[in-house]
């Protein structure tokens, strides 16, 4: 079993945070202590990265959440972006709705490039 670990860099005003283990009940505020530095830091995108995760509790998912919104609802805005190819954790986010909130990239480098387009929209004007 994989110990709970989180690892983050920064660039700029990007965050990446690696996350391992369980996130549930017990290591969910860890992870909310986490982003909040992350943000109050300067960090006005941050990248979750998950793969090494494989199992989320609903706590987890709220701690998600109310970071998305904290980063989004910021002057001037930002944004959340998740990594994940664990099916069983995405799961988890299709289980309870919040796919569409939180669309689920392969790698850090394809999360970055995919926050230069609000979720939901494909960079084309529908013109072409």
């Amino acid at each position: 079993m994989l110990q709970f670990g989180l690892s983050a860099t920064t660039d700029g005003e990007w965050a990446v945070l690696a996350v391992s283990g369980e996130v549930d009940l017990a290591t969910g505020p860890a992870l909310r202590e986490r982003l909040l530095e992350l943000a109050d830091g300067g960090a006005r995108h941050v990248v979750v990265d998950l793969r090494q995760v494989h199992f989320m509790d609903s706590v987890s998912l709220g701690v998600l959440v109310a970071a998305s919104r904290r980063l989004r609802d910021a002057e001037p805005a930002g944004s959340l972006r998740l990594v994940c190819t664990n099916e069983q954790v995405i799961k988890a986010f299709v289980l309870t709705g919040l796919l569409p909130m939180f669309p689920m990239h392969a790698s850090v480098e394809q999360a970055r490039a995919a926050a230069d387009h609000p979720a939901g929209s494909s960079g084309d004007d529908g013109n072409g």
